[in-house]
């Protein structure tokens, strides 16, 4: 085993949110996106490295117990695929031990996407906006990177699970709905499709980190209208 280390923010260890079951989640420290509607700030640079694969290894596997059949570990960040070489070493301990693998990412490494797909059992793919110049407007970074990601993620099969914020005046209408619908069709084996309401809890992380937060005019979003939304987006 080589005993890479990282930059690890915090662990969940008992999350329903982040795939299926009760999960562990880890998340890196490390961004090369600065989303306009980003709640974690706080994960945007790779801090000093702060945890080796061994020491988190022992820690996952005391969680264990507790995944039962659908549950296990979500890498998510931050951006994991920034520390692809720790990843895939954690990965093949994990999967000695036969635990399900989600990777909660938004497709923008540093390369080696196939390797680290090959012990991943869930793709939670954060989509941004599906139009090229949208998408540089909200992540202060071009596509291509994403759409390299997306590519070998079609190739590996893997089942994917789709995430996108909507954002009031963004993207909160039927038009960008209905084109994201069609886009969609080009990932292959998505199993669920979420759309998240935008909200502006994170303004105090960003006060205190002294990074202007550029959505401070825009409301949160109506929850009825995304969940409304999302039924169209999910409807046959």
């Amino acid at each position: 085993m080589k005993n890479y280390s990282a930059s690890i923010d915090s662990v969940e260890s008992f999350s329903t949110k982040d795939g299926p079951g009760i999960r562990s989640v880890i998340f890196f420290n490390g961004c090369k996106l600065r989303c306009l509607f980003c709640h974690n700030p706080e994960t945007w640079l790779k801090k000093e490295n702060n945890i080796t694969v061994e020491e988190l290894y022992k820690k996952i596997l005391r969680f264990k117990p507790y995944y039962n059949k659908n549950g296990g570990v979500t890498f998510s960040g931050g951006e994991p695929l920034l520390h692809k070489d720790f990843i895939i070493e954690l990965s093949k301990l994990l999967k000695k031990e036969n635990i399900n693998i989600a990777l909660d990412t938004a497709g923008v490494g540093i390369g080696n996407y196939e390797e680290i797909l090959n012990y991943i059992d869930l793709v939670i793919l954060d989509i941004k906006d599906y139009r090229n110049l949208e998408y540089e407007k909200i992540t202060n970074y071009k596509i291509d990177e994403f759409n390299k990601f997306k590519k070998i993620l079609n190739e590996s099969n893997k089942n994917v699970w789709i995430r996108q914020v909507i954002v009031p005046g963004i993207n909160d209408n039927i038009e960008y709905i209905l084109g994201l619908k069609e886009y969609l069709k080009t990932i292959k084996n998505i199993k669920k499709t979420e759309l998240l309401p935008y909200h502006n809890m994170a303004i105090e992380k960003y006060k205190k980190l002294n990074i202007e937060y550029k959505l401070k005019d825009v409301e949160q979003m109506d929850i009825e209208k995304c969940k409304k939304l999302e039924e169209i987006l999910n409807q046959m």
